[in-house]
């Protein structure tokens, strides 16, 4: 059985969508979700979903080795941010290369880097009158959003859009296509 550990910051609505479309199948699991926020919409979430839940701080993530060693303990085939808002330390990386995706809210390389989140993006896009935005997965490196690109899709955006609806389109595509690459990249060579 491939394992999935999810990594998130909010509401955890991906990380549901992801849980939930893993529990139909035998040969791939959501281990565990993992945040660094106490007070995250994604912990009521688990404990609904019967998935583990673990909190960790700044210390834990990026001054010690501790998720490091949490990760490995709970071995994963591949660590999934999904509405994780911190940069993964290098160390972390080099444990688990080509191992970490993260989706983004906008076709990158556009809107991407270092505070480029959520409605940030979409009133960015808005800003700029942009004709189309949509998603991009991406594996991750040491830097914000600059990962090889994995998978894109668009939606349209018209004059009448504002950043709300926008964030709509989005959020569809993400529940459309996330589970669905994660799904293609642990299967892919019979593996």
């Amino acid at each position: 059985m491939k394992r999935i550990i999810v990594l998130a910051s909010g509401s955890g609505s991906n990380a549901e969508n992801i849980i939930s479309f893993f529990k139909k199948t035998d040969s791939i699991k959501v281990c565990a979700v993992l945040t660094n926020k106490k007070t995250a919409a994604v912990l009521e979430r688990c404990e609904r979903l019967e998935t583990p839940a673990f909190y960790f701080n700044k210390t834990a993530f990026s001054g010690s080795d501790a998720v490091i060693r949490l990760l490995k303990a709970l071995n994963p085939d591949l660590i999934v941010l999904a509405g994780f808002l911190w940069k993964i330390p290098a160390s972390l990386i080099k444990v688990f290369p080509n191992n970490i995706i993260n989706i983004h809210p906008a076709l990158l390389p556009k809107y991407g880097g270092k505070g480029m989140y959520g409605g940030k993006v979409h009133q960015a896009v808005k800003d700029n009158s942009e004709s189309e935005t949509g998603i991009t997965i991406h594996y991750v490196n040491e830097n914000y959003d600059e990962g090889a690109i994995i998978f894109q899709a668009k939606t349209t955006v018209t004059p009448s859009d504002d950043a709300n609806s926008i964030a709509k389109k989005v959020h569809q595509l993400e529940y459309e296509h996330f589970p669905k690459v994660i799904e293609k990249l642990l299967l892919k060579d019979g593996q």
